[in-house]
């Protein structure tokens, strides 16, 4: 067999990781290389992201080291039984690659990760190999988001954490009971005692940094984690009390969310189907609640329908408004904080700029207006001096007047 030229590994190495949805670069401690040192920036236009239409970043390079792995989970087109086509890098290919797309604009940053090959103490050895050469050797300034593999060795993944500006771990599944059915060769106590290993690491290296001025930094973008959806039979109610549980435990920046994606050569096991993506999208939507509305985890699972799914045809929030109407009309000259951000179409910018605005003067519906994208989703939920919805809010047909109506795309629009 012929040996494979850089760019056929390229090739196979790039589509192999496109399943991997957490590389997002939020967070990291700002680096740049002014001044004629080093390489590479994450400040300013050091880091910029494009999304491919499906949501999935792609500034990045992102591939994997290898797709040759010894474990054979179901849902992963690398797993060891999967009849696809294999390659490898070497520490200094992917680090060839990393500075040759740099120094061409192509991408402001690595994401690595990896199959498992041989073990993964070696494997991780490798990864960190990669990070290391870029770091000392060349002094890359640029982001580098590692993947780390929670049966290694806490030390090497330790070692990854002081080279990479975030690590993650994934959880891949939202149950242990689905986790064990279709990732048979991994454990869920051994994957969150390496997030607790790491949260502990962030912890102590973020105290030494305020003893010591030049401690070593670990992670300064933290780490993250990634599910997949639609692979079992976990309901968004299940996905969304997990991801709260790894918030609260772990202190993760992000939980990303991946839409299981058939694979060639599926195992029977595997539904057949995808699940829409706009599951995915409703559970990004149900985390941004969480982490920046004031809702609770309970509150999201209320929006659920009787299948413990959130509905796909109107976002979360209004999920939640339309089943507790009596928390509405809210008066928007003096409602809580906390009270607006709970009204469907009012995001946090707008209610800042209304609780800025009602210290001059009493607001009127065209005030309001003029913070949204449609005042049509607002009118239901709030009063103002000049506007009171009367039996608006308890219409029964109210879903059906917000939901976003169906539309027809044009197949050759320009």
């Amino acid at each position: 067999m012929a040996a494979q030229t850089l760019l056929q590994k390229l090739e196979i190495l790039a589509d192999a990781a496109k399943y991997d949805a957490s590389c997002a670069s939020s967070g990291t401690a700002k680096k740049n290389s002014l001044g004629g040192k080093g390489i590479g920036s994450t400040e300013g236009m050091g880091i910029c992201h494009a999304y491919a239409p499906d949501g999935r970043c792609i500034s990045l390079l992102k591939i994997l080291l290898t797709n040759h792995c010894v474990f054979d989970c179901h849902y992963c087109v690398n797993r060891k039984s999967s009849n696809v086509a294999r390659a490898r890098f070497t520490p200094q290919e992917v680090v060839d690659l990393t500075l040759g797309f740099y120094r061409r604009n192509y991408i402001e940053g690595l994401f690595l990760s990896s199959g498992i090959v041989k073990s993964s103490d070696h494997t991780m050895e490798q990864i960190v190999e990669v990070a290391r050469i870029l770091r000392e050797e060349h002094d890359f300034r640029g982001y580098i988001h590692l993947k780390t593999i929670p049966e290694a060795d806490p030390e090497i993944v330790h070692r990854a954490g002081l080279y990479a500006d975030r690590v993650s771990i994934n959880v891949e599944l939202p149950t242990d009971s689905g986790l064990t059915r279709l990732a048979p060769d991994k454990d869920a106590r051994q994957i969150e005692g390496a997030m607790g290993k790491v949260k502990a690491d962030l912890i102590e290296a973020k105290d030494a940094r305020k003893r010591f001025r030049h401690a070593p930094r670990f992670a300064p973008a933290g780490q993250s984690t990634q599910m997949i959806v639609g692979a079992d039979a976990a309901t968004d109610a299940d996905i969304v009390g997990k991801a709260s549980r790894l918030y609260d435990n772990f202190r993760l920046r992000r939980v990303y969310y991946s839409a299981f994606s058939p694979i060639p050569d599926a195992s029977a096991v595997l539904p057949l189907k995808r699940p829409p993506l706009i599951r995915e999208h409703r559970l990004y939507q149900s985390d941004w609640l969480m982490r920046f509305y004031g809702y609770k985890p309970a509150d999201v699972m209320q929006a659920t329908e009787a299948d413990g799914n959130l509905p796909l045809d109107i976002d979360p929030k209004l999920a939640w408004a339309l089943k507790f109407r009596e928390a509405f009309p809210v008066d928007v000259n003096r409602a809580s904080k906390e009270q607006l951000l709970r009204v469907p179409g009012l995001g946090v910018k707008a209610v800042g700029k209304i609780l800025a605005s009602r210290r001059h003067r009493a607001l009127r519906l065209d005030d309001v207006a003029r913070l949204t994208q449609s005042i049509t989703k607002v009118r239901p939920f709030i009063c103002a001096v000049d506007w009171r919805p009367v039996t608006l809010t308890d219409r029964a047909d109210l879903r059906s007047l917000l939901a976003p109506k169906a539309e027809q795309l044009e197949l050759f629009a320009a």
